[in-house]
């Protein structure tokens, strides 16, 4: 009896220390679960929301600048040839319609005003020659009544009173002729006779974009002295690669944003697609019409266009930055509880904007993390380091 104690006794710490024992050891954790405590997801601003359907638009987007429009640009030319005695406005300078642009010494208005001074002598005089036929006329008649003179004479007098009146009819015509000539220079007649200076004005309310005639330059018929654009609608030139052009289509919206307001886009269409490339670009011009009526949008701005895709359908969609990379797998953090997330590996397709598409690893409703995936990530990543 003795004996068998002994072994006994001496065996039960072999059986104990054994290495392929398991005694008083815990199950290994789900190296995918990362828990989390309520304050550090509050100190990380980590949200969680459920995986929903989205109405997916992929846009465009490209660069571009803000340009005056072709048909909206007047060019300011004289009427006739002068000497510039005045210029009124500059460059980037805002014009209402007809507002003065310069002022020119118009030699032909000069002539014209000239001409219109002699013609209206020479009607105040046909009109005191006609006064005095008139009562010629009416001598004649009288004297004919009572036989004091013959018929004839009074036929004569009436005679010379009908072309008094057709030679005024005339000379009146002449002056409206010089009028109209005068009002074309801007010159109305009855300042005529004070000076032949002419005003250039605006054609219509705009911006100046040019100016190319200085004080005391001799100018021309036809030549150019001011450029007007009217902003109140602008193009937004961007230029659009070869391999996007089949995305893009005539007609369609296009959303515009600029530094300047950073909470703020512009709404325009698609008016112009080039019909070239730019053989060293591989690029296409493409232009889009936007409304600019407060004219905040100043020429050569830079601009961002976001131009919706032929992408557009409805699918199960997360924000983008809900989907991490670990190990080169797309990965989100699915809530399993109130501290604890689980992380799931994802296929994705299609990325619209600030959402992303899923096509498998996800059911719709699941709750994932929408803000702060990037903390989670990286306590996991933190956890298997350790480990390793």
């Amino acid at each position: 009896m003795k004996k068998a104690s002994l072994v006994l006794f001496v065996s039960l710490p072999l059986i104990s220390c054994s290495p392929g024992a398991n005694v008083g050891t815990s199950p290994k954790q789900d190296a995918s679960i990362v828990e989390m405590g309520i304050e550090a997801q509050k100190n990380v601003g980590l949200t969680v929301a459920p995986a929903a359907l989205t109405q997916l638009t992929e846009y465009l987007h490209v660069l571009g600048t803000v340009q005056p429009i072709d048909s909206r640009i007047g060019y300011v030319r004289p009427l006739a040839r002068g000497r510039v005695q005045e210029v009124l406005a500059r460059v980037g300078d805002r014009v209402e319609n007809g507002q003065p642009l310069a002022r020119l010494d118009n030699i032909e208005a000069g002539e014209l005003a000239a001409q219109y001074l002699a013609a209206q002598a020479e009607l105040q005089k046909l009109k005191v020659q006609q006064a005095n036929s008139a009562r010629q006329v009416e001598r004649s008649k009288s004297l004919a009544a009572i036989g004091a003179t013959s018929q004839k004479e009074f036929e004569l007098a009436q005679a010379e009173y009908n072309a008094m009146l057709e030679a005024i009819k005339a000379q009146e015509s002449l002056m409206a002729g010089l009028e109209s000539k005068l009002r074309r220079f801007g010159i109305p007649e009855a300042d005529s006779q004070n000076s032949s200076i002419t005003t250039i004005r605006s054609p219509f309310a705009g911006v100046v974009i040019q100016v190319q005639v200085a004080p005391g330059e001799v100018v021309d018929p036809g030549m150019g002295l001011f450029s007007i654009t009217d902003l109140s609608e602008v193009w937004v030139q961007a230029e659009v690669y070869e391999k996007d052009l089949g995305r893009i289509r005539m007609g369609q919206s296009a959303l515009i944003s600029v530094d300047t307001y950073p909470n703020e886009k512009f709404s325009g269409k698609v008016a112009y697609i080039s019909d070239t490339l730019d053989p060293k670009t591989r690029t296409a011009k493409v232009r889009c019409v936007v409304p600019n009526k407060d004219w905040r949008l100043k020429l050569d701005m830079f601009v961002t266009v976001d131009v919706p895709t032929t992408f557009n359908r409805k699918v199960l969609a997360v924000p983008t930055g809900a989907i991490q990379q670990i190990a080169g797998k797309n990965i989100v953090f699915v809530q399993e509880s109130e501290q604890k997330f689980k992380a799931r590996e994802v296929q994705v397709g299609e990325a619209a904007g600030v959402q992303t598409e899923i096509l498998a690893g996800l059911v719709g409703g699941e709750p994932i993390v929408t803000q702060g995936a990037y903390h989670l990530k990286s306590v996991r990543m933190s956890k298997e380091l350790g480990e390793d």
